[in-house]
């Protein structure tokens, strides 16, 4: 096959958090270059994940992972109007070099306008708990300023009676854009995060209920992915008469935490490993804790009893895939999003990081250890994620809506 012949793929990442950058990143990477031309768009952040990328990239700008998080504590908006109309203009230039025949975009909202434009066809990777098709879905009140004002009960009924216009809030800026151009608008948030021309959702079916989900929301499943490097020359003098407790927050969780749980768990008879993601450099540690700042995930939690993370669905899922339950410590919505149905299929235990105290860390830790149900549906789960490949998903979507031409 001629090169020409290739589909141009161009996936965009929108680098707020880690999460969002190396989901695309494990896309892009199982595409055969025999077949398909790769491009991927975005921030020169998180380096480290790209060491082995073999396609064209290009630098646009994305939102820093600390106004991200501040905006996210806050409650306040994410993107501006005139933020999200730079990157539509931004979009448009790559998208104008690449000329691609699909694009693939994880949070990058603007591309519901500048693919459209474009007149490219456009898939949204997102999670299956933003879908408006998710079932019953609960919306929980995340940890923002007015909670220490009111209280969680009283701010929380606040926010189920005015929901709907908290949303609309949010979407305010990209619809009032979409009218800019020309284009109708998509309705509330959860329009917003999941709109495509196709939406794939980075979870495994049944995990996450949907109900009259149109044929072109579909379930990719997890996409997993640990950082290609050894573990540690430590990790060979870790005891094995103790149990391990693998700890990672990730970009997104509150760094001012790990210090916090080093010092509890320093009193269980448990041995600690902690990946930091560069944001948490101690200056002592209790006898029982290792850390540094990324580990093999995969395989730090298939040693684990027990892991603590932000709650975030990567984590999560990271987890679940060894069999191993999941203490979840969220902030931000998403996060309490993911923990929801982890506790529904109850597999681990969600504690609020605004609310964390030791004594509640260590209740949950030891009753995660000892009652083995939240191990044994955990293993459950893990038979589930095991049966759903994404990444044959994805290649069967490609084939479907974008097949290269030419193939014998």
């Amino acid at each position: 096959m001629s090169r020409g012949e290739r589909k141009r793929i161009l996936f965009f990442a929108e680098a707020v958090t880690l999460a969002h950058v190396v989901r695309p990143l494990v896309l892009a990477q199982s595409l055969d270059s025999d077949f398909y031309e790769v491009h991927f768009a975005c921030a020169r952040r998180f380096e480290f994940a790209f060491g082995r990328a073999n396609f064209q990239r290009w630098g646009i700008d994305s939102l820093s992972t600390e106004r991200f998080l501040r905006a996210l504590a806050s409650g306040s908006r994410l993107y501006s109007y005139k933020m999200l109309e730079q990157y539509v203009e931004e979009d448009l230039h790559v998208i104008s070099e690449v000329q691609p025949d699909l694009i693939i975009g994880d949070f990058r909202l603007s591309l519901a306008i500048s693919a459209t434009l474009a007149g490219v066809t456009y898939a949204a990777l997102a999670n299956a708990y933003w879908s408006p098709y998710a079932i019953a879905q609960s919306f929980p009140l995340p940890d923002i300023p007015l909670t220490r004002v009111l209280g969680y009960s009283l701010s929380g009924a606040c926010f189920r009676l005015f929901q709907p216009l908290i949303f609309a809030y949010h979407a305010q800026p990209l619809n009032r854009l979409r009218n800019k151009y020309g284009l109708p608008e998509l309705g509330s948030l959860l329009d917003v995060y999941t709109h495509g021309d196709y939406t794939l959702y980075a979870d495994p079916p049944d995990f996450i209920p949907t109900e009259n989900l149109p044929p072109h929301h579909r379930f990719l499943g997890h996409v997993d992915w640990s950082p290609d490097m050894p573990l540690p020359a430590w990790w060979k003098t870790l005891p094995a008469e103790t149990p391990l407790i693998y700890v990672n927050l990730g970009s997104s969780g509150p760094a001012d935490l790990l210090s916090k749980i080093a010092l509890a768990l320093s009193k269980l008879p448990v041995t600690v490993v902690m990946a930091t993601a560069g944001r948490w450099q101690p200056g002592s540690l209790p006898a029982n804790v290792r850390f540094c700042d990324y580990l093999p995930g995969d395989k730090a939690a298939r040693c684990a009893a027990v892991t603590i993370c932000n709650g975030g669905s990567p984590s999560v899922y990271q987890s679940l895939l060894q069999g191993v339950p999941v203490l979840g410590i969220p902030a931000n919505m998403d996060q309490l999003l993911s923990m929801q149905a982890v506790e529904r299929t109850k597999t681990g235990i969600l504690l609020r990081s605004a609310l964390l105290t030791e004594g509640k860390m260590n209740d949950a830790l030891t009753r995660l250890m000892r009652d083995r149900s939240y191990k044994q549906k955990a293993l459950q789960i893990r038979e589930q994620l095991q049966r759903v490949n994404a990444l044959e998903r994805f290649q069967s979507f490609l084939a479907e809506i974008c097949p290269p031409t030419g193939l014998k």
